[in-house]
Formats: C-alpha cells, structure tokens, sequence
C-alpha cells in the first residue's frame, strides 16, 4: 500500500507539472490555430532561468516571481517577431520556423549555460519530508509544487470560464471575424495567448527544476509528451489537458515500477486506445 500511495503521489506530481506545461501548448494550437515545435524550448528556459534567477534571489519561488513577467514579455516578443505571421500560413512553414526556434534557443542555452547538467536547490523551509503515514514520508517539496499547479489550474479554469477576457478569448477561437466586427483586436488577443503559453511553459520548468535539475535537450521530452496530452485531451480543451495530463502521470508512475521494461511506451499506447474510441480526444469537438 505504501508503494501504491508514493506511486500515486509521484504520478500526481509529474502529471501537474505536464498539466503547465502542455495547457499552454493546447491554447496556442487550439486557439491561434500554430503547431508550436519551439514550446518544450519554454519549458528549458524556465528550468535554466530558474538556475540563474535562484543563485539571485536565494529561494525558487522568489525566482518565480520574475520569471514569470520575463517569460510573458519573451512570448510578446517572439509571437510579435516570428508567430503572427504564422497565422495565415499552412502546418508546414509553422514547423519550420518553429523548428528554427528550437534550434536557435538551444544554442543559445549552450553558449549561456553550457552542455552539462545542473542541480537547483530547493527551499531550505521545504528541503525536508513530511510522514504521511507510520511507514511513508514525501518530500514536502513536491506536496507544495502539486498546490502551486492545483492553485493555477484553478485561476486559469476562473479566467477562461468567468471573465470577460475568457469569453473574448473564447470567441476569438469560434469565430475571429466577429470579435473583429465587434471592435476587438484579435491579433492582440492572439499575441496576450500565446505569451500567456509561454509563460505556462516557463513557470513549469522552473518549479520542477529543482526535482528534475537543468541540463540541455530538458524540453524535448516535455514538447513530445505535451503534444500527446493535446492529442488524448482535445485540441483546445483545458479541461481535457488537466485529465490528459493526470492519466499521463499516473502511466508513467505506475509503469516504471510494474511494468519497467515497458514503461517508454505505456503513454503512447494510451494515446493510440484514446484515439481508437474518441478519434477527437476525451473533450475535443467531434
């Protein structure tokens, strides 16, 4: 049983952290209409700012506090340099040009941060394990990222469904003729969107850094697995995201400890059955 409980929590764990990461990917392609090869690059540029930022400001979460505006202000700025002239072009030249983002900010984390791997601390005040059980402790570390992502699950949940910027969002992606008729600017919903993915991207990389540590090619697994929870999710579905996101979790949690010789494959096999009975993913528009 205590096996099971750790394997739970881990699979929790990790699926959150996918759930920030890939529920930026599924806004950008669901709503902006772009396949984002670069995104797993975000993820990478939190983990490796996380790095820079901590030896700062001393503490993690500290760092998050600027990475998060940097990251947003480094969406702006690319969606303005490179994406927004994606919009109205096919699949094709969208993998291009965002493959030669992956390659360019990939040499941009060897010649700043270099080729080799490297560790982030946590928090003293969390760099210990609460006993959950008379024969089980987990790192209270990893009890306190699973509440930061819970908690912004839930304000991204707020902000789409409740607010007036969740709704023109909403209705850009159904229709952005009519958000343009009525006197919005579609092209800065598009652009606050995708820097608001960025953002998502980042924030997950720097929270699991300390977990996961920082080395080169850290967000190619997260591009691909990101990818995979859209695909199981829907294309555009927050909510199929957080589900995606969890059974991803608990998979690979589970699989490497009862099934290891298979645990590589175990998504992949669970995205093929979801596509087998729901060809359009657990909430995607048929």
């Amino acid at each position: 049983m205590s096996l099971i409980l750790i394997q739970a929590l881990n699979g929790l764990q990790t699926g959150l952290v996918i759930f920030l990461a890939a529920s930026g990917l599924t806004l950008v392609f669901g709503i902006l209409g772009v396949i984002n090869l670069s995104h797993g690059s975000f993820y990478m540029l939190g983990a490796y700012l996380a790095l820079s930022l901590t030896g700062m400001f001393g503490d993690v979460f500290l760092a998050l506090v600027a990475d998060i505006p940097l990251a947003f202000l480094l969406g702006l700025a690319i969606e303005w340099l490179f994406i927004r002239h994606l919009y109205d072009r096919d699949h094709l030249q969208q993998v291009l040009l965002t493959f030669a983002l992956i390659l360019i900010f990939n040499e941009f984390q060897q010649v700043v941060w270099g080729s080799y791997p490297h560790s982030i601390p946590a928090p003293g005040y969390l760099a210990h394990s609460v006993r959950l059980t008379e024969g089980l402790s987990y790192p209270v570390y990893r009890l306190a990222l699973m509440a930061i992502c819970v908690a912004l699950a839930i304000a991204m949940a707020l902000v789409i469904q409740k607010t007036r910027i969740g709704r023109l969002i909403r209705a850009a992606e159904s229709n952005r003729e009519m958000v343009e008729a009525l006197g919005f600017d579609s092209r800065l919903i598009f652009r606050m969107v995708f820097a608001t993915g960025v953002a998502l991207a980042a924030t997950a990389g720097m929270l699991a850094a300390p977990i996961e540590s920082a080395y080169p090619g850290i967000g190619d697994r997260v591009l691909i697995i990101s990818f995979v929870v859209v695909v199981i999710g829907g294309i555009g579905s927050v909510r199929g995201a957080f589900i995606g996101s969890l059974l991803i979790g608990m998979a690979d949690a589970f699989g490497k400890v009862f099934l290891p010789q298979f645990s590589s494959i175990i998504i992949y096999a669970l995205m093929a059955l979801v596509l087998v009975i729901r060809p359009a993913g657990l909430f995607g528009r048929a």
